[in-house]
């Protein structure tokens, strides 16, 4: 896909992954509609860093998950760039268990709601009332960014990390992914990046990687193949390759969690079997 003049839809590029591909994608001429809502520090850096980009960058407050405004910025997305080309579902929330607890504790009362809403009934809005708009621009991608709390839910290492309904809004995002690439297709390629832990979400840099003992850091990296965690900048590069080079994928899934899925067990060495032994005789061990 040729990125030059196009127009990119990226909720969150106030916080680390979201910055990260947004300036990934105006580096490759890429006109940047920028959705915030919360985090006003992070916004006004946001601000100050594409302020004077080549690119033209819409900065506009929306809140994903209530459906009229959703439409409202459909319309000036319309209005003002004529089109859309890729839209890059990066919006979620998710209450780590280290941090806030049991979601029978009082200052949890909005929580569950909170993750499902964010993590899983924004991406349907967003897509909902852009697809169309994608559609009349004449080609374009969605990349879904999901968690592998899908995979793991609130289990092994990752337990401290993963609350039960935001594992389960991101396994249904799954669906979302295959269902959107149906009914994008042929002109519209849907595809998902599920993250692992990543600095600044779920990593380093977080409240809860912050209230986590030594030993229990020590086990997140030793159950992680490649004995660390993400980098935004990594996951940027991803995407980018999704959107600009990735031209006969759609309905796929992508894990991007150094090895966590799969587990840090070693592999033994290859035992000589009973079978060597039955036929050749005893194995002699020198």
């Amino acid at each position: 896909m040729q990125l030059q003049g196009k127009t990119a839809l990226i909720p969150g590029a106030s916080r680390a992954i979201g910055r990260a591909i947004a300036r990934k994608l105006a580096a490759e001429g890429v006109n940047l509609i920028l959705p915030t809502f919360d985090w006003p520090e992070s916004i006004q850096e946001m601000e100050q860093e594409f302020k004077g980009l080549k690119v033209e960058v819409l900065i506009l407050p929306v809140d994903l998950r209530e459906q009229q405004q959703v439409q409202n910025m459909a319309a000036t997305i319309q209005q003002r760039f004529g089109g859309l080309h890729i839209l890059i579902n990066n919006i979620e929330r998710g209450g780590m268990p280290i941090v806030h607890g049991s979601y029978d504790h009082a200052h949890n009362h909005d929580q569950w709601d909170l993750e499902i809403n964010t993590t899983l009934k924004a991406k349907w809005l967003l897509v909902h009332h852009c697809l169309g708009l994608m559609k009349q621009s004449g080609s374009g991608t969605i990349v879904n960014i999901s968690s592998i709390a899908a995979l793991t839910g609130r289990s092994g290492p990752a337990a401290l990390f993963f609350n039960d309904a935001y594992s389960a809004a991101n396994r249904a995002v799954s669906s979302f992914t295959e269902t959107w690439a149906r009914e994008g297709a042929p002109t519209i390629r849907v595809n998902e990046l599920m993250l692992g832990l990543i600095q600044h979400r779920h990593g380093e840099e977080t409240r809860g990687w912050s209230a986590m003992q030594d030993d229990e850091k020590q086990r997140v990296v030793a159950h992680t193949l490649l004995q660390r965690t993400g980098l935004a900048e990594e996951v940027a590069t991803a995407i980018l390759f999704l959107v600009r080079d990735a031209g006969f994928m759609t309905g796929s899934v992508l894990r991007m969690d150094g090895g966590f899925c799969i587990g840090g067990e070693q592999v033994p060495i290859m035992p000589e079997g009973i079978l060597t032994a039955a036929k050749e005789g005893p194995v002699v061990k020198k």
